[in-house]
């Protein structure tokens, strides 16, 4: 396959050629060339078959390509300006001058060349494919993600365009956008495995949980098993209260040494919702050690409440307490105020945190516990 596609490149874009004494190129030999990518000795033997001045513009061509292929930039600009000169019309040659300038990072030139391309052909798909590039190269988001539409509505099948349309819009948070353009394309290509990535995210932001857990599954299928991936299916299983299959997820993460602080909570909580508490503490100090969030205070506190339902009434005086170092919480307060209250009989301590809590300004979906609150202070004090 690859030997037919380089004799094609020949045939139909490299035709043999004669110059100006009759000579004329060895066809097989430049064959061998090009079916081993050896360019830049393709380009010197055209040199010596065609030496200067060159005024034939298929040889011209050939000399350009070679040079281009082999990363001789300014000779394939020189060779495809002469072209250029003869004939302002080539879009070919125009397109590869605009290829050469980006390459060399001549943006200006670049654009120059691309828009005059345009002017004659304002749905040429190429020519945005590239101008979206440059633009993503240079960091100006907005002109890439202009240049990468048009050439979306224009081809939207193609998967390289539809991927890095479709990451611009994810990472604006612009979902709904995102997943327009990454569907149509995965209808022409089932299999990309970068836009099942892409897609996957998608769903699982617009809460679209069993589809993201059926892509998942397919690309963890195709050998795609990044922890990114891993990551994302274990969070759906979670969202979608699947505790068992959430946890033997996110095992997987354990086995590669890749857990992190997420699928730890993901797991503890899994567990807790399972009713396994002693496993559901363990996770939860796996999570407070590998955290670098603020929700340390909340994982305590989760902790706290499964050693409370173990009856580890001091385990979980102590956790609660420790969350209160991480961030205030008023309804810690209320827990701790329970705790010492009801379990331990610590009716000075119990006081005092009762009126913790009620001077944190509870929100006022815990007006119950407020009220209670004040009873108890009133009947402690006394």
């Amino acid at each position: 396959m690859k030997s037919l596609y380089i004799s094609l490149i020949i045939i139909c874009f490299i035709p043999a050629v004669y110059g100006q004494q009759g000579a004329k190129a060895d066809d097989a030999l430049l064959l061998e060339y090009y079916q081993n990518q050896r360019f830049a000795e393709a380009a010197d033997y055209l040199k010596k078959t065609y030496p200067e001045p060159v005024v034939d513009a298929k040889v011209l061509g050939s000399l350009a390509y070679s040079s281009q292929m082999a990363g001789r930039l300014p000779d394939a600009e020189a060779y495809y300006e002469r072209i250029y000169s003869k004939d302002t019309t080539n879009t070919a040659v125009i397109f590869s001058l605009g290829n050469i300038m980006a390459r060399r990072g001549d943006n200006i030139k670049a654009l120059f060349y691309f828009k005059r391309i345009l002017l004659k052909d304002s749905t040429n798909f190429s020519v945005y494919k590239q101008m979206g590039r440059m633009a993503q190269n240079a960091g100006n988001l907005q002109d890439a993600i202009k240049y990468y539409g048009k050439a979306n509505r224009i081809n939207p099948e193609e998967p390289d365009v539809a991927y890095d349309l479709s990451s611009f819009y994810i990472s604006n948070k612009k979902y709904n956008k995102a997943d327009t353009v990454l569907t149509i394309a995965l209808k022409a290509d089932t299999g990309n495995l970068l836009l099942l990535q892409s897609k996957a995210e998608v769903d699982y932001h617009l809460e679209r949980y069993p589809a993201a857990v059926m892509e998942c599954t397919k690309l963890i299928n195709y050998g795609d098993g990044e922890s990114h991936v891993i990551n994302t299916l274990g969070t759906c299983y979670y969202k979608l209260k699947d505790y068992n299959n959430c946890i033997n997820t996110f095992k997987l993460l354990e086995q590669s040494n890749t857990a992190t602080e997420i699928s730890y909570y993901c797991t503890a909580m899994s567990y807790k919702a399972l009713g396994d508490q002693q496993m559901a503490i363990t996770y939860f100090e796996k999570a407070i050690k590998e955290a670098v969030s603020n929700n340390v205070n909340s994982y305590y506190g989760e902790m706290a409440d499964s050693y409370s339902q173990e009856h580890q009434v001091k385990n979980a005086v102590s956790a609660y307490q420790k969350s209160l170092l991480y961030g205030m919480m008023p309804l810690t307060y209320y827990d701790i105020a329970s705790l010492y209250d009801v379990q331990l009989k610590k009716k000075d301590l119990a006081l005092q945190y009762y009126k913790r809590y009620i001077k944190s300004a509870p929100p006022e979906d815990q007006k119950p516990y407020l009220a209670y609150s004040k009873k108890r202070i009133g009947e402690l004090s006394r």
